[in-house]
């Protein structure tokens, strides 16, 4: 595998910087997880468990060593700049000033191993006027203004499904340890990671920044090409009470569908781009759309040319025939299923190991092949 001999020290939790280091440890890579004594990790509580472990935490550090430490003690910090001396990549996810008082911040542990490759990922990264403060996704996707674009037919702001400040700042901190580690094997000396939610958020919009850059103005949600103002990237309930989305707006998908709908003459309303004057076709689809059950359209578009999907709940979405033949749900020996790598070469492909680490379960070992006793 492409990681094989890396060893990453993770004293994340939650979801950014456990997710990054998931997929470093199953394209190989030792992630030695460090946790504090109790409880640990708070995601071995979030959410159901179907075994020793919740769901979220298992699927966030399968394959992982769990160490505990106490890292307020003498010891336990000696203990973590020993391992750090053989480490490659270290990924901390607490708010700026935390690993200072820790003694295991990017000065303290460069100065013991130069070649480590240091990611700090926080909410609004080590500079600025919101540092300190504290937020998980929500309110960093609030205040990055991807919320305000999520509006419901009532017009009021909605919850996002997915995390997407925490995955972003996951992926491009990915990318970022990657870059440092390629850049490494020319210059011999690690570097530091501030990757921000907020950042990795904002980051994300380019595609909803024309209003904002070209007009210095707040997109209309509803007007926008991909916010609801495109009959063709857009949700339709149908008779069954279930959705259905378009989500392409080329012109040969407009003609296409409308053609076969015997209504190429609202094809200009789309070709215009969008904006309110789609509205009389976003009506008209509306009412086509509730003439039929999900099931009965999944069926008429079957061969069409045109981008449109079912919405699926996640059980659909998982059981989804495309999901399974891609290998994204796994079966561990007891049966539970697993997400499954999203990275896939070709000739090293990734080699999950689907069991999570009890609390501490690696830590006798792992000590001890720094020369240390557990026991202190």
């Amino acid at each position: 595998m492409k990681l094989e001999g890396l060893r990453v020290v993770d004293l994340s939790y939650f979801l950014p910087g456990p997710y990054l280091t998931l997929t470093l440890a199953d394209h190989g890579a030792e992630v030695i997880k460090i946790e504090a004594p109790g409880e640990g990790d708070p995601g071995r509580s979030i959410g159901l468990a179907d075994g020793e472990t919740t769901v979220f935490f298992r699927t966030l550090n399968r394959g992982k060593k769990s160490v505990v430490l106490d890292l307020k003690s003498p010891l336990g910090q000696k203990a973590l700049h020993a391992l750090c001396r053989t480490a490659d990549v270290f990924v901390e996810s607490f708010r700026p000033g935390v690993m200072q008082r820790l003694n295991a911040d990017y000065a303290t542990l460069a100065a013991l191993n130069p070649r480590l490759v240091y990611c700090s990922i926080s909410a609004f990264g080590q500079a600025g006027p919101y540092r300190e403060r504290p937020a998980h996704d929500l309110a960093v996707e609030a205040l990055a203004g991807s919320v305000g674009l999520t509006l419901g037919e009532d017009g009021a702001p909605a919850i996002p499904g997915l995390a997407a400040a925490d995955m972003l700042a996951s992926l491009q901190g990915l990318s970022a340890v990657l870059m440092a580690l390629f850049r490494r094997e020319s210059s011999g000396r690690g570097d530091y990671i501030d990757m921000a939610m907020h950042d990795a958020a904002l980051g994300g919009l380019p595609n909803s920044l024309g209003p904002v850059f070209a007009e210095r103005r707040a997109p209309v949600a509803k007007h926008e090409r991909s916010t609801g103002g495109a009959a063709f990237y857009h949700l339709y309930q149908t008779r069954d009470g279930r959705h259905i989305a378009l989500g392409g707006q080329e012109t040969k998908f407009v003609r296409t569908l409308l053609g076969a709908l015997g209504r190429l003459d609202l094809a200009p309303l789309a070709e215009r781009g969008p904006g309110p004057h789609q509205q009389p076709l976003i009506q008209y689809l509306a009412q086509v759309f509730r003439e039929r059950s999900q099931a009965d359209w999944i069926e008429w578009f079957r061969g069409r040319d045109v981008c449109f999907a079912p919405v699926n709940d996640l059980r659909e979405a998982v059981d989804d025939p495309q999901a399974r033949a891609r290998g994204m749900i796994l079966l561990d020996d007891a049966g539970r299923e697993h997400l499954g790598p999203v990275i896939k070469f070709r000739d090293e492909p990734p080699a999950p190991h689907l069991a999570a680490p009890r609390l501490g379960e690696h830590t006798a070992a792992v000590l001890a092949g720094l020369g240390l006793a557990s026991e202190q």
